[in-house]
């Protein structure tokens, strides 16, 4: 999952960054309203964090135009201001829910993941599919009752591909919501993970979880549907 990270104060922006890393999260950062603005209209995301105190442009300015414009990602507002107004005026620009600072880290990571689940459709961090699932609160994925580890891409792949099950998802739109802005990619690099989770997920092909659709992406069968 690709998070925007708009935080004008540069150690707090650097810590969160580290601890949404840490929770398999890739994140992009700005320091001001205006860049933040820009990075939220140009690349896809799956969630922002937003700082309401911003030079140049302000948070809630910042979240208006971005739900004027159509963009419907989860956004978590962040103040310093402790007025209910000052909530109150986030919230009715278009933000999701907010959080005082100071605040734990644990507790802006849960509401996050809260956030996320809601706006694909899913209520509990638990999200199975068939003999697959997946905790996205302990990161932990198991097959048929049976943990399997992960590498972080594997992940965070695999997490994304959970979250769209029964939908065909292209390389690139993959790309785009596993790696921040900043990572030099091998164009093969998505097929490479694909393969990876075959094996790890499924050594015995016995499930075919995954679908190549030439020309398309990939697609994760949907076993809701279907018999095993």
């Amino acid at each position: 999952m690709r998070i925007l990270l708009i935080e004008d104060d540069e150690n707090l922006q650097q810590q969160v960054k580290a601890h949404l890393m840490t929770a398999n999260y890739s994140v992009d950062v700005a320091s001001d309203g205006e860049v933040g603005l820009f990075q939220g209209q140009e690349f896809p995301y799956d969630a922002a964090i937003i700082d309401l105190g911003l030079p140049k442009i302000d948070g809630v300015q910042v979240v208006k135009t971005l739900r004027e414009q159509g963009f419907s990602y989860p956004i978590l507002i962040l103040t310093a201001r402790g007025s209910w107004q000052d909530k109150v005026s986030g919230l009715d620009a278009g933000a999701d829910d907010y959080l005082t600072k100071p605040f734990h880290i644990e507790e802006l990571i849960a509401r996050l993941n809260a956030l996320i689940r809601r706006s694909v459709g899913q209520a509990s961090p638990l999200i199975e599919n068939g003999p697959f699932a997946i905790n996205t609160a302990s990161m932990q994925v198991t097959v048929a009752q049976q943990v399997v580890s992960l590498s972080s891409y594997e992940y965070k792949l695999f997490e994304y591909l959970m979250h769209h099950v029964g939908k065909v998802k292209s390389k690139s739109e993959l790309t785009e919501h596993i790696y921040d802005q900043d990572f030099d990619l091998d164009s093969n690099v998505i097929e490479v993970f694909i393969r990876r989770l075959r094996k790890k997920l499924d050594p015995d092909n016995q499930y075919q979880f995954i679908e190549t659709l030439r020309g398309q992406g990939y697609l994760l069968k949907d076993f809701t549907k279907q018999q095993l």
